[in-house]
């Protein structure tokens, strides 16, 4: 079982920042596939970036160039630094990770809404 905070949504204008931070609570972190999706209002959820145990990172082709995703194994977490942000980057954000086994555990979530 893995639990997962999120933390570091809110409001912000159009070409501003956030980052977004997601606590793990599983010791054998460094073990696990951690990523971001996003839902927004009306739509299905989708990938935002995951970033492998190798420290590889894959991005929607929608956030390429302006987030990036990265992991700090020392303290569980995993982070979402979004920059250059647009009025349709605005959705709920969710932690997730995959453990070796396939298994999948879901944050519960932090809204990011983004003013033109």
């Amino acid at each position: 079982q893995v639990q997962l905070v999120e933390s570091g949504g809110g409001l912000v204008q159009a070409g501003g920042s956030l980052r977004l931070s997601c606590a793990a609570s599983r010791s054998t972190f460094s073990s696990l596939t951690m990523g971001w999706h996003r839902q927004a209002p009306g739509k299905q959820r989708e990938l935002v970036a995951r970033i492998s145990v190798a420290d590889w990172p894959t991005y929607a082709d929608a956030v390429k160039g302006r987030f990036t995703i990265s992991r700090d194994n020392a303290k569980n977490t995993v982070y979402l630094q979004m920059n250059s942000l647009k009025p349709e980057d605005t959705a709920v954000y969710h932690c997730y990770s995959r453990t070796a086994y396939g298994y999948e555990y879901w944050g519960q979530g932090t809204q990011v809404t983004v003013s033109s």
